[in-house]
């Protein structure tokens, strides 16, 4: 891995990728229980990708909402590349110069959300989505601010799990992998 902001760069899944997506596979079966979902993702071609190779059984719905950030200027660079640039760059107070702010990505995460409370109430979704964007749409949809996604450490090909509690929604797995 090169460490690059690669946010609407529509790359192709590397081959550790497609291993980690076939990895997914049984991880997702055991963790659905037999549950029915609905399965949404973005439609730039690596999540796409890993959610057809995770969930073939099943038609992921593309959603431009799941698109990871939009880096605008930093598009490409590595954290240390824009560090040099802006010592105080911090993507989940601020966002990107040429690129999205956080309150336009968590905007995004809230009308994702949104969608998915009014077509999936009491039903199990999975969605593939990307680092950065998945961590602030976790923040949205347990209520806390979309900054709260920068302490929110997630790694490729891993599995987050949000689950209804006492009328709310909690997270009760977090960066989770395929054995």
């Amino acid at each position: 891995m090169s460490g690059q902001h690669t946010g609407r760069a529509d790359l192709p899944l590397t081959e550790l990728g497609e291993d980690q997506a076939l990895a997914l596979a049984p991880l997702l079966h055991h963790l659905l229980d037999g549950a029915e979902p609905l399965v949404f993702t973005s439609p730039l071609v690596r999540a796409a990708r890993t959610a057809n190779l995770a969930m073939a059984q099943y038609v992921a719905e593309p959603v431009s909402l799941l698109e990871e950030y939009d880096y605008g200027e930093y598009e490409g660079l590595t954290s240390t590349e824009i560090l040099a640039r802006d010592p105080d760059w911090d993507l989940f107070e601020g966002g990107c110069p040429g690129g999205e702010s956080v309150l336009q990505v968590a905007a995004r995460c809230d009308a994702f959300r949104a969608k998915v409370e009014r077509m999936a109430a009491g039903r199990a979704i999975v969605i593939f989505t990307h680092g950065h964007l998945g961590r602030i749409l976790t923040a949205r949809f347990l209520n806390l601010p979309a900054r709260a996604g920068g302490s929110l450490w997630n790694d490729t090909a891993t599995v987050g799990i949000i689950n209804e509690h006492r009328g709310r929604l909690v997270m009760i797995g977090w960066n989770i992998r395929a054995s």
